[in-house]
């Protein structure tokens, strides 16, 4: 064992506590301190715990076991050796259920003392050790299930971005991974005017009222203008916060910004009640965020613009089939104006037509007719 681990004696014998402290253990560099009774070791034990106990199972007044009762009570986690005489077997076994490891029987040499001490030492290091690798594993194992976590919400908003039209419903999706990704309590959006540099509040979660009700309004904290001009993202928590207005939401926050190339567009906004700074990944996974919005941004003026689009085609062939519509009429009036002085020629006026001048007026006739049927059938509907 390291020189140095602190024994606990709890022996109102001077000639028992001297021979295994000062003759035994300190030669070996333990540090040794020795106490007479039950109320001190308690005392001492909750203050400050030592490596090791050895307590005298016949103490008077409170006695061994009461003393290992009373350490149970107060959880205190140092391992405890007891020592009794020979033929105190019974009450060896009943420290033993009462969370003692070991028991000396007085009267023993002093290499076989200390072989006990080290063995108990070495035990409690071991399972030290132990607890030490399952604490290890269980900080990997539920830093892994973040990250699955984490992972997953990525791909949810990733898929979201693609199928969710509504540009709000898809807003508030992005907040609430931000929550959850950025381990804050409160997260909005701020997105820029179209005409002119000020960035309005769009989106909000657990924004106080003071706040929330400048919805579709500028928002100045204090820090996002910061990140407006620069195009950078930025993380503070602490003492440093408390010079901006920002400070009054809580003590750590994060201003990511929303980019299409070069330009800022938007700004996404995370802060904690606590001043925990924020992690590299958590960073990393709000930057993604706001990638994703900065996408669904393009997608929104894309899908805009083929509004657009689809409605001036639209309009146009409104204007053609109107177009159409007048000349058909135009034609029609006139071919109507033209039959009917051509058919008194042919039916009703005086005097005979040779047959070259009626096959021609004929001729004639039917050219009109087909001109007007031809009319009638290049004008189709738009389709709706």
């Amino acid at each position: 064992m390291a020189p140095g681990e602190r024994i606990l004696i709890v022996e109102n014998d001077p000639d028992i506590a001297d021979l295994i402290g000062r003759q035994s253990l300190q030669p070996l560099g333990y540090q040794v301190m020795v106490v007479g009774e039950a109320g001190s070791a308690l005392k001492l034990s909750v203050q400050s715990p030592p490596d090791l106990i050895l307590a005298n199972i016949n103490l008077p007044g409170l006695s061994g076991k009461d003393l290992l009762a009373a350490f149970n009570s107060q959880n205190v986690k140092s391992p405890v050796i007891v020592i009794a005489e020979k033929g105190q077997e019974h009450d060896a076994i009943q420290a033993f259920r009462l969370g003692a490891i070991d028991v000396i029987f007085w009267p023993l040499r002093d290499a076989e003392v200390v072989s006990i001490v080290e063995r108990a030492l070495r035990q409690t290091q071991e399972t030290r050790e132990r607890q030490k690798l399952d604490r290890q594993l269980k900080a990997t194992n539920d830093e892994l299930q973040k990250r699955l976590r984490d992972m997953t919400t990525i791909l949810s908003i990733a898929k979201a971005v693609t199928s969710v039209t509504d540009q709000r419903v898809l807003f508030d999706k992005i907040l609430e991974s931000a929550l959850q990704l950025g381990e804050a309590e409160l997260c909005w959006l701020m997105l820029r005017e179209e005409k002119g540099n000020q960035f309005i509040l769009r989106a909000h979660r657990n924004l106080p009222d003071a706040w929330s009700k400048k919805m579709n309004q500028p928002v100045d904290d204090g820090v996002s203008s910061l990140v407006a001009l620069s195009g950078e993202s930025l993380f503070m928590a602490g003492s440093p916060l408390q010079k901006f207005k920002i400070a009054a939401l809580g003590r750590a926050v994060g201003v990511v910004p929303i980019k299409i190339r070069n330009e800022v567009i938007g700004l996404l906004i995370v802060v904690r009640k606590t001043d925990r700074e924020f992690s590299r990944d958590a960073q990393t996974m709000l930057e993604a965020m706001a990638d994703y919005a900065s996408i669904s941004l393009v997608n929104a003026r894309l899908f805009r613009a083929l509004e657009q689009t689809a409605e001036s085609a639209r309009t146009g062939e409104k204007h053609r089939y109107a177009s159409l519509d007048a000349l058909r009429s135009s034609i029609r009036t006139e071919v109507q104006a033209a039959t009917y002085p051509l058919n008194l020629v042919l039916t009703e006026m005086p005097g005979a037509l040779n047959p070259e001048q009626k096959k021609a007026l004929e001729s004639v006739q039917q050219a009109l007719l087909r001109l007007s049927s031809s009319s009638e059938k290049t004008v189709v509907p738009p389709q709706p």
